[in-house]
Order: structure tokens, then sequence, then C-alpha cells
């Protein structure tokens, strides 16, 4: 008899790592999800992949002292793409297959970042069953018992990342009740992978690897499950819209007849808008874990609750912590570490935002922080000084022929033509201020926090704060000592 444990949305069982509960409910709700057909299209292509026939050759490799099995290279994925699809040059190759490493269909084999390189790299095919539309949301329960089970397994391959190592202590903190049972459930699995193939286990080892790759990804890298709140929004309006356009066809051409919807329709839609303003949106459970884990980030920099390292500005007068957070020399590590954080954190920094324009100057793309900064100061400029400044932001980054010309896509570029032509105000660069900032925010940015340049800094304001922290400690061991000298002196004088 097999016993099933239920799991959050999942159940776990002695035979197996994760079984995902797949049932007709769900293939017919999934279809409400915003990326649904996105997801379709990518399970059929992967599908065309497998095929034994016409599909991708899959081999099983023997490296030095042991064979790597089920793996393809990304220079085979590429070429095989580049002969079967419809696809125009590698760079197009390339950047499809990333789409399918990034929703966890294809993994690298040896690295948490979801990308594909065009060379010897060796990938593999994720599972069906950990496909990101047939699998519903993990529920942290189910990731503290993987990373458990990891902690269980000698093995150098399976050894935690700095940054799941967290996750795990953040877990254990938060399930110390039932942190018994999440325990009892990695040690059985631990002991059911033991009695597996070697190979096999090496192959299902990756997959539920790379299926906590996709769902609670490292730093830096996009989480491509979080769903879209304008998708999300489109995909949860009613069926009938107010006005359906009926197309027919004369004079040779294509003419739009727009046919108003009756009374009856539009009675009907009322009534399904007033059924939705009851309708939860979002679980009270999922915004608990949300402010926890926000505090339990910013914990460290609250002065009320973890002690500054120079004096607390709120139970004293001195303004030295203040004038610390300003500086841009001798930059505490505390500081550097928050701009990891996120973009928002950087940038409010000024020394953060000094060290991302250095870095933004070696990729040679640092014309999009001048540009993003040129349109917070416009919003901060007179009013008689809007339309000078609003002409030169646009002749030196936008016009054509502009001195230092920033990326923007036709249809935000004609946006801010028109405005220019129209109304020159303040908010004419609105669209390609947003467009630059979600470029930095999803390309720049996430490369910066895995660059060298970053971790050199952070590991140097580390050594400094060591020092601070060694010099503070001896300066009041001193001041301690000083006083006690010149008490026991004043008790001397006194007895004299």
């Amino acid at each position: 008899m097999t016993h099933r444990l239920k799991f959050g949305n999942h159940t776990m069982n002695p035979a197996g790592h994760l079984a995902i509960n797949i049932s007709a409910e769900t293939e017919q709700g999934d279809e409400e999800s915003p990326n649904y057909h996105v997801y379709k299209k990518m399970e059929d292509l992967v599908k065309r992949m497998q095929d034994e026939n016409s599909g991708l050759q899959v081999r099983t490799v023997k490296s030095f002292m042991s064979k790597i099995p089920s793996v393809f290279s990304g220079a085979d994925l590429v070429t095989w793409m580049l002969n079967n699809l419809d696809v125009d040059d590698t760079t197009e190759a390339l950047h499809l297959a990333h789409l399918l490493a990034a929703h966890g269909y294809i993994f690298p084999i040896g690295d948490h970042i979801l990308t594909v390189k065009n060379d010897n790299t060796y990938y593999r095919f994720q599972t069906p069953c950990f496909w990101s539309r047939l699998c519903l949301e993990p529920e942290d329960t189910d990731y503290a018992v993987y990373l458990c089970k990891r902690t269980m397994q000698n093995k150098q391959r399976l050894e935690l990342a700095d940054y799941e190592a967290e996750n795990l202590a953040r877990l254990q903190k938060t399930f110390a009740r039932k942190w018994e049972f999440v325990f009892m459930q990695a040690e059985a699995q631990a002991k059911v992978d033991k009695k597996r193939d070697k190979l096999d286990r090496q192959v299902l080892d990756s997959q539920e690897r790379a299926f906590w790759d996709v769902h609670r990804p490292a730093p830096g890298c996009v989480n491509t499950i979080e769903a879209d709140i304008k998708k999300t929004c489109r995909s949860k309006t009613v069926s009938k819209p107010m006005c359906k356009p009926n197309y027919g066809v004369f004079g040779g051409s294509i003419c739009p007849i727009i046919t108003p919807n009756t009374l009856d329709s539009i009675s009907e839609e009322i009534e399904q808008l007033h059924r939705l303003l009851d309708r939860r949106r979002i679980k009270v459970s999922k915004v608990a874990e949300s402010y926890i884990s926000y505090f339990e980030q910013y914990a460290e920099f609250d002065p009320f609750i973890s002690q500054p390292e120079s004096s607390n500005p709120w139970t004293s007068d001195s303004t030295e912590f203040w004038e610390q957070e300003a500086t841009v020399k001798d930059i505490p590590q505390r500081r550097v570490k928050k701009w990891s954080f996120s973009i928002q954190e950087l940038l409010k920094d000024a020394a953060g935002r000094d060290h991302f324009m250095q870095f933004l100057e070696k990729e040679f793309s640092a014309e999009n922080l001048k540009f993003w900064e040129a349109c917070q100061q416009l919003k901060q400029v007179s009013q008689k000084d809007v339309e000078e400044t609003v002409k030169g932001i646009y002749s030196e980054y936008l016009a054509p022929g502009a001195v230092d010309p920033v990326n923007v896509d036709s249809r935000v570029a004609e946006i801010v033509r028109r405005h220019m032509q129209e109304q020159i105000d303040r908010y004419c660069f609105d669209e390609a201020e947003d467009h630059i900032f979600k470029l930095m925010k999803n390309d720049s940015y996430s490369r910066y926090i895995r660059s060298d340049m970053y971790k050199e800094f952070l590991n140097g304001s580390k050594k400094k704060s060591k020092k601070r922290f060694t010099s503070e400690v001896r300066r009041l061991r001193d001041l301690t000592a000083t006083k006690g000298q010149s008490q026991a002196t004043g008790n001397i004088t006194g007895e004299t």
C-alpha cells in the first residue's frame, strides 16, 4: 500500500520527490492563466525536440571519471532550431532557447542560472510533471523539504548555494513548530533516493533542482512564474466587450462596423462586475508571507531593531548615522549589501548610483542612467525652464542624430515625438523613462549584482566595517579606562 501525505497544493509520496496533482479541473482552470497559450506553444516545441526521428539528439556523455546521462549541447540546440524552425539567424534561435530555459522546459546541468549558451555546455529536458503549465504554485513547505533533503546528501553537486542556505534558515524559523515533520519527509525521500539507480538519481536530482530554480530563482534572476498583473486583469475581464467590431468587406477594403451591445448584455456585464468586486484577488497567507519576508530583510537596517555601527539617531542627538548614510567615502558594508535588494535601493543611494554608473560605462550603456537622471531632474526644475530643459534632453538622447542616444523602441520614440510637436511639458518623457528604467532593472542591474565589480566592492566594505568596529571598541575601552583612572584619582584626592 502506498501512503500519500497531503503537503500544500501537492502530495509527497515515498516513491518520488514531488507528486503533482493534475486533474481535469486543473487543466480547465489553467486556461484562465494569462500565460496558458504561451506554455502550450513551448510544450509543443519541446515535444518536437524530443521526437525520436526528427528531434534533438540526446546522448550520454562520458566524462573523466563518470557518465553524464540524457544531455545535449547548447550548440546542438541552436543548430536544430535553425534547421527545423522558421528562425532567421543564430541570435533569434538563442533568444528562443533563453525563453525555454527561463520557463523551465530545458535547463543547464551545472548552474542555477537558467540561460542557454551557443557552445558545448550541456543541457537537459525537464520532465513533463515539472512543466510550468501543469504545476501549481508550490508551497514553502515543499521547498523546505527539498532544501532539508539536500543537506542530508553529502555530494558536492548537491551542496546548498549561499542564497539557498539563507532560505533554509528562514524556513526553519518560520516552520519551527512543524519542522520535525518536514525533517521526517526529507529523510524518507533521501532514503528512497539511495535505492535508485545512480544515473536515474542524477537525472532526477537535476530536474528537481531546475524546478525550484524556476519557482524560487537565485537573486538577480527574473521570476518567470510570477504573473503579470496587467495580463491577469485582461484575462479576468468579461467575455463580452462593450462594442464588438463586425468586419465587413466592401469596396476592396476591410472596414470595421461597430455594433453596440444590447441592454441585456450590458446588464449581464454589470452583474458580473458586481460579483468580481466580492472576489478575493490574493490569499491572505501570501500577503502575510510577503510582509514577513520584507520585514526580515530590512530588520538589519532598522535602528530600532538592530544597533547601528554609529550612535542610534532615535535615542541620541548625534547626527553621525545620517552623515554616514549620506557620505560617498568609507561606505559601510551594510549600505552596500542593501543595494542588492532592488534597483530602487541602489539608485536612491548616491554612492550606489555612482558605482552603478561606473559599471554601465564599462558596458557602454551609461547613457541609460544619464537619461533617467535627467528625467528625474526635469520633474524638479521651475516651470519657466521646463521647455528649454526638455529640448536639451530630447536633442541629447532621443532626437535623430542624438549625441548620446538611448535604446527605445519605435512605439515609444513615436509617442515622445508626438509630445514634442503637440505640447512640451515635464511629462513628455514618461514612456521613455519607464522603458529605460525597465531595461536597466531587467538587464543591467541583474548583471551588476552578479558582477565581480560589485562583489569586490562588497568584500572591501566588509573589511572596512571590521576595522571601523575594532577601532570603535578600542576607543570605548580607552575612554572607559580613562574615566576609571580619573575617578580613582578623585577618590585619592578626597581622602587626602
